[in-house]
């Protein structure tokens, strides 16, 4: 192994990062800045190193290979690590940083957090950069992989174990439907068996935690409806005879946009705790610090404030 990696450079990861992604030689060196007899050197070097050809010609295009493929899934995670390594330093000055964080976030929390975090770090860190990468199932289902490839995921308790966070802000769940639903001014449990659900990221492995609830006090919700995306709920809803449960700081902001109504759950629902996930690799690291104590102060604020600080991201 040791000979291997001596026989290497970090040039060529990131030519392989360019390969995979771009599946062609002269748009890889093109995103590299290089020339495109460079690239094809490396590539040469690359097909030795692993012996195996990794693109393929199909007519006028390249496909991967079958190894190819694999790497394509391991590669990026690998440039993320070596940036962050040669990222580190002794200490940690905003004012001065460059440093750019990246947070998997849900839609719901990029619109909830997002606005006021990223004011709060341009206020300490003109430079700094904050990324809000879209999560996804995977990231949860691999969370292992994904607090070492990014900075932090913001999940509600109840998904993640054994690894280190920071309490960001509370919410809870309400209950969202059409105004011309056949629903009363207050919603009963059943209204809540009767009316078809609309529902998020409905999987063994990720599902919206009330509906678990609703299965423990022996409601099978009726699914019409799957989507990834919080802020499409209310939009889903409108207009039709469904119901979805969203988080009230969601449905503040987006019931008159959709034009639905917010009852409160028939039912004692738990309450939703939002924290930032961290790999413990960046305990020491002073930027990871001082970017989890900004999300701290940030979600302390949020917790404190009217909905509308939210949305202007301006002092309460």
């Amino acid at each position: 192994m040791a000979d291997s990696l001596r026989n290497l450079d970090l040039n060529l990861l990131l030519q392989l990062d360019a390969l995979l992604h771009e599946r062609n030689v002269t748009r890889a060196a093109h995103r590299l800045g290089l020339s495109q007899p460079a690239v094809s050197a490396g590539l040469a070097r690359l097909r030795r190193h692993f012996g195996d050809e990794l693109l393929l010609r199909r007519g006028n295009r390249y496909e991967l290979t079958e190894l190819a493929g694999q790497l394509a899934a391991r590669v990026p995670a690998a440039v993320e690590e070596v940036r962050r390594v040669f990222d580190a330093t002794p200490g940690f000055d905003p004012s001065t940083s460059q440093r750019e964080f990246t947070l998997v976030v849900s839609d719901y929390t990029a619109t909830i957090l997002g606005p006021p975090l990223a004011a709060a770090i341009a206020a300490e860190g003109p430079d700094v950069r904050l990324r809000l990468h879209q999560q996804s199932l995977d990231h949860v289902e691999n969370a292992a992989q994904t607090l070492r490839s990014f900075d932090g995921l913001v999940l509600p308790h109840g998904f993640l174990v054994d690894v280190p966070s920071v309490p960001v802000y509370d919410d809870e769940w309400v209950c969202i439907v059409s105004p011309d639903a056949q629903v009363g001014s207050r919603l009963t449990m059943d209204d809540v068996r009767r009316l078809r659900w609309a529902v998020t990221y409905h999987r063994p492995t990720a599902y919206t935690p009330a509906v678990q609830q609703l299965r423990a006090l022996g409601v099978e919700p009726s699914l019409e409806l799957v989507t990834e995306s919080f802020l499409a709920l209310p939009f889903v809803v409108a207009g039709t005879d469904r119901i979805a449960l969203i988080q009230r700081r969601l449905a503040t902001l987006l019931a008159d946009a959709a034009g639905v109504r917010v009852l409160e759950c028939p039912w004692d629902v738990v309450p939703l705790k939002q924290s930032l996930w961290w790999h413990p690799i960046y305990r020491a690291d002073p930027g990871h610090r001082w970017l989890r104590g900004l999300v701290a102060q940030v979600g302390e604020r949020i917790n404190a404030a009217e909905i509308r600080w939210l949305v202007r991201g301006s002092d309460a």
